[in-house]
């Protein structure tokens, strides 16, 4: 066992474990330790608790200390600072005419590295901008090219439920999202139905996707053969996997009859699939 304390760094973003020491440390604390970009302040979402070993991806680094007076000012200063290489970094952008779009500027706690985020349509030679920028900072500079995702995650916003966008709310990574998954909940496959503001997939479908996966389970699909409870054999045209009711179409009459899914023996299930067209419409929508 080991104790540890959650610490994040971005709102919305991924939780990582620290080694507290002899410190107590509280949710709402703020958090100086050390990272592999440097010495960095975190918020403490996480407070002291034993996990176990296997639960460790790697070592523990030990949380310096908890922020200080000194400490938030010094945040202060390097929140103007970040918003004064902003600023600036998008001056020299226009100067060299480069084809990207800045998203974010971070700098460490410790002002070892100011850290540029943007996101372009191809690769960019940033090289001249890298000078400029250290030459303006003198300090290390790092520019990073991100996907639409990640701009999302950032910048954040408003999804079309109206609520804050899952990425920048709660989700400290982003979970592989794919086309079958909206086939499978029966949603229209037109991309501005499913796709969020970012122009990928919602994210939201995989947090449904366990629900309809055992939904799918014990409900026939569309073109399936059943027997209804009369003994009569059918064909289902149409299946409701939340409410659990299929329209059957049966020899007997040529109207459709609507039954419950309990109601039905499945002779044969239909498989659900993709068709290449559908695959080459909407790949785009799974790119991160």
């Amino acid at each position: 066992m080991k104790e540890i304390v959650g610490i994040r760094f971005k709102d919305g973003g991924k939780v990582y474990y620290f080694s507290p020491g002899d410190i107590t440390a509280e949710v709402g604390d703020k958090a100086i330790v050390e990272t592999v970009r440097g010495v960095e302040c975190g918020d403490v979402v996480i407070p002291n608790k034993t996990i176990e070993d296997y639960e460790l991806a790697s070592p523990l680094k030990p949380i310096m200390r908890i922020a200080t007076a000194a400490d938030l000012k010094a945040l202060e200063r390097n929140k103007k600072r970040e918003e004064e290489a902003f600023k600036i970094c998008e001056e020299k952008i226009a100067f060299r005419k480069l084809n990207m779009k800045l998203v974010d500027v971070e700098c460490t706690f410790d002002n070892s590295k100011l850290l540029f985020y943007f996101t372009a349509e191809n690769r960019v030679d940033f090289r001249e901008l890298v000078k400029d920028l250290a030459g303006v900072f003198r300090t290390r500079i790092e520019l990073r090219q991100i996907g639409v995702r990640d701009e999302a995650k950032v910048l954040g916003g408003l999804g079309i439920c109206g609520r804050e966008f899952c990425c920048k709310s709660y989700m400290g990574d982003f979970n592989p999202v794919s086309i079958k998954m909206a086939k499978e909940q029966g949603l229209s496959l037109n991309p501005t139905k499913i796709s969020g503001t970012c122009g990928r997939l919602m994210c939201c479908l995989k947090n449904e996707q366990n629900a309809y996966e055992a939904l799918l389970k014990i409900t026939p699909k569309v073109g399936a053969l059943v027997v209804l409870a009369d003994g009569t054999k059918g064909k289902v045209e149409d299946s409701n996997l939340i409410t659990g009711k299929l329209r059957v179409k049966t020899d007997k009459s040529e109207v459709p009859v609507t039954v419950d899914r309990s109601e039905v023996k499945l002779l044969k299930d239909a498989e659900m699939k993709l068709s290449k067209e559908e695959i080459r419409a909407l790949k785009k929508l799974e790119d991160k």
